[in-house]
């Protein structure tokens, strides 16, 4: 039984049919899936919920799936754990890491959207999928379609991260690097969907796409003993991971399972690609489009899509936003790596890093409990950290030589 009713414009409300369509034919506003609560109430507790497999499909009435979920069975209910040694380090009272790095099946929070679109892909008959991506995407893209047995056109960036680029090609994939950055990608991508009929996941298909970030948000809930953190800080490209994480903490009060939250949610961007949080602090309503120029590949979207709704939620929340330079990426994911032994891809050294700030800024209190969103692996971005480790030990095969760099 499905309890997704419709799709609803954000912007003017007006009601649409489920199907594979993304914006507003009167005002071109985003639209987004409609739920009915009511009935989501009376069938789902936390009971039936902690009885299910752990994947992100236990919470699949909060879903928008028609039938039986077909895609990503074993993504998502990733480990959120207390991180110690970093608090210490950062002197705050309490972090947590929701740790996606080890998500299902390719190490990033990419695979929970994707299970969800290629899952309404099948419902909907579809029959090749394609999305253009930052790298991540691409992956999960890659490797999701080929376990569901879908034909698979990826487009990315063409100065993308090596690892990223073998990390597609390995499933056999069609992979179309573009000379542009994502913003060119994501403009050629909506040509191609609209003389296409294929399954764009963040095209024509991100309404759906889109709900699979709340199932971050789910967990963590869950795995705090069923209750909102006080803070959490969030990566954003386009936006929409802090959008969803909100509206699925709203869904949880709205249904029951939790009481009335209070988070301030605060974002993470880069300083080489930061026209959200450039926005926040100037107060301004407007997100300028910027040309990205930064190590978090992941996170450079020079116009976010979801950007106005993100600053809202921050305001609202009384969250703050920050960026990091490349120098800050870099030392974050370091800092991670050596106090917790966690290897972040770039987005994860922004968030290190703007929580860092935060805390020194006193945005954040240290006596404040604080959830950090890792939401890649640093296997994928090795390039950024290259030259900037410790140094490679080198010795010959004998005891004397080994004693010598003691």
């Amino acid at each position: 039984m499905s309890f997704a009713k419709s799709l609803k414009c954000r912007e003017c409300g007006r009601i649409y049919e489920k199907k594979p369509i993304y914006v507003c034919e009167y005002c071109f506003g985003p639209l987004e899936v409609v739920y009915d609560y009511k009935k989501i109430k009376k069938v789902l507790t936390k009971e039936r919920i902690i009885a299910r497999k752990e994947n992100l499909w236990r919470y699949k009435e909060l879903l928008p799936v028609d039938h039986e979920p077909t895609v990503g069975l074993n993504s998502g209910f990733t480990p959120l754990f207390e991180a110690k040694n970093l608090s210490k380090k950062l002197n705050c009272k309490k972090i947590f890491i929701k740790d996606d790095s080890v998500n299902h099946p390719t190490l990033s929070f990419k695979d929970r959207v994707v299970a969800v679109a290629l899952s309404k892909a099948k419902e909907f008959g579809f029959k090749t999928v394609a999305c253009a991506s930052t790298g991540n995407l691409a992956n999960s893209v890659s490797s999701h379609s080929k376990s569901a047995g879908f034909n698979c056109y990826v487009f990315i960036p063409a100065d993308l991260e090596k690892s990223k680029i073998i990390s597609s090609l390995i499933y056999g994939v069609n992979l179309v690097a573009i000379e542009g950055n994502y913003d060119d990608v994501n403009r050629l991508c909506g040509e191609i969907a609209s003389k296409y009929k294929w399954a764009f996941v963040n095209i024509n298909l991100r309404p759906y796409y889109a709900e699979g970030s709340k199932t971050y948000g789910f967990e963590i809930i869950e795995q705090l003993g069923w209750r909102a953190p006080q803070n959490i800080i969030i990566p954003a490209a386009s936006g929409s991971l802090l959008t969803k994480v909100y509206k699925g903490i709203k869904e949880f009060e709205q249904i029951g399972l939790i009481k009335k939250s209070n988070t301030k949610f605060h974002i993470a961007q880069a300083s080489g690609c930061s026209p959200i949080v450039t926005a926040f602090k100037k107060k301004s309503e407007i997100i300028k489009p910027i040309k990205p120029n930064t190590i978090a590949k992941s996170l450079a979207i020079g116009n976010p899509a979801d950007g106005f709704y993100a600053i809202d939620i921050i305001r609202k929340t009384n969250g703050y936003g920050e960026v990091a330079t490349n120098d800050e990426i870099v030392e974050g994911i370091k800092l991670l790596a050596e106090t917790e032994g966690i290897f972040t891809e770039t987005a994860g050294g922004v968030v290190v890093a703007v929580c860092k700030k935060l805390v020194e800024q006193r945005k954040i209190k240290r006596n404040e409990e604080i959830v950090i969103s890792i939401t890649g692996n640093g296997l994928k971005t090795q390039e950024a950290v290259e030259g900037k480790t410790s140094k490679l030990i080198k010795i010959k095969p004998n005891i004397q030589s080994f004693e010598k760099i003691l």
